[in-house]
């Protein structure tokens, strides 16, 4: 039998948090057949908004660790909309927004603290189709926001 992605989460030392209330008119996941989308979640730090812009206030490295972070989050929302994410058929896609100073390349190296994360959660069912872009600003100057596409079985 497989290892169950709770047990993986344990061996990764990883509490999944309680879900908040969208802090704005939206849903936190929208769920049509077997495809649940995932809003967009802020990278936290210490329960706070994880500040800055790539390229200027912080580098890729500590962008990694947010992305990390939001994708904590999102496994967190995930489990809360499905009651277990054992029954995640696959990640489908992941967008990753990064808030990036005009000259700053390299949002694809950020993602991939999410990605890699999803990897060791999902195992194989983590692998997945990615976008990832520089934007001017992210809601309350958040260095990360990142969403997902999930199938479930």
């Amino acid at each position: 039998m497989s290892e169950s992605v709770y047990d993986k989460l344990a061996q990764l030392e990883i509490t999944l948090e309680p879900v908040s209330a969208p802090g704005a008119l939206f849903e936190m996941t929208a769920q049509t057949g077997k495809t649940v989308f995932v809003s967009g979640h802020i990278a936290r730090r210490n329960g706070a908004p994880w500040v800055g812009k790539l390229g200027q206030d912080m580098g890729t490295e500590e962008g990694g660790l947010a992305a990390r972070a939001a994708a904590i989050d999102l496994i967190g929302t995930l489990h809360a909309a499905l009651g277990d994410l054992n029954r995640v058929a696959r990640i489908v896609k992941v967008m990753s927004l990064v808030n990036s100073a005009p000259d700053y390349t390299e949002q694809h190296i950020v993602t991939n603290g999410a990605s890699a994360l999803l990897r060791q959660v999902f195992g194989d069912k983590g692998r997945h189709a990615r976008s990832a872009f520089g934007v001017a600003q992210l809601p309350m100057g958040a260095c990360v926001e990142i969403e997902l596409v999930v199938e479930v079985a």
